[in-house]
């Protein structure tokens, strides 16, 4: 992807723990054209700061006050420097081969483009169990809210900065990802949903419990719907 002088700035962010083996299946392929690099780190004890700045030594490597990826969203994207924001997992679940397609869906007037981790049916890597509970929170989403949407837990997103900030999330964790898709429906946003390559995490273990973290993000798609 060229991009053409006055386009809008691209920032894409990055939220690390621990991710040290990770990082090089994932920085050193984010497109030159990318004008910020962003990423926010919660105290990894890895060496992932130190493999991160030797990877990508342009990038900002700013570190979380608080806890959980929620809030070193929140963090990241009030300091990120770009008109449009793309998050990146540093698991190496979401590839950035994908980046042009998702910054194309904003600069084609949508406000937030989520990423889309099942479209073409179960990643080679997930769990049969995450695979169902995923297609549960999805169905749960789309009967609520009105969508037809095939995944609502991919970390791949892309969205205007004005339009996150206007949406004034609350979770500190993983869930802040549906209450960030849920308010988008309410305010009239648009919204578009975009497939992505995913075979998964490359190394190491989740610092999720899959089935403790879908059962709050199905209570939070919940709680948005009905209670706020």
């Amino acid at each position: 992807m060229i991009r053409n002088q006055g386009k809008p700035q691209v920032t894409v962010l990055i939220c690390t723990l621990n991710e040290a083996e990770n990082l090089p299946y994932v920085l050193p392929r984010i497109p030159g054209w990318v004008d910020d690099v962003v990423i926010v780190d919660g105290r990894s004890t890895d060496g992932t700061v130190g493999v991160a700045r030797m990877l990508r030594p342009s990038a900002r490597v700013l570190f979380q006050q608080g806890r959980g990826k929620g809030d070193a969203l929140r963090f990241g994207v009030r300091e990120a420097n770009g008109d449009i924001i793309v998050t990146l997992d540093a698991d190496g679940e979401t590839d950035p081969v994908d980046l042009p397609t998702f910054v194309q869906a904003i600069q084609c007037g949508y406000d937030f483009a989520k990423g889309s981790r099942l479209a073409h049916g179960r990643p080679l890597r997930m769990p049969f169990y995450r695979w169902v509970g995923n297609k549960i929170l999805a169905m749960t989403f789309n009967l609520l809210y009105g969508t037809r949407f095939t995944d609502v837990c991919s970390g791949y997103v892309a969205f205007r900065k004005v339009s996150f900030l206007r949406l004034q999330l609350t979770y500190d964790n993983c869930e802040m990802e549906q209450q960030m898709l849920a308010r988008a429906r309410k305010l009239g946003m648009a919204m578009v949903e975009v497939p992505h390559h995913s075979d998964g995490r490359i190394a190491g273990a989740s610092k999720v419990s899959g089935i403790r973290q879908g059962l709050i993000d199905w209570l939070v798609i919940l709680k948005e719907r009905f209670l706020q």
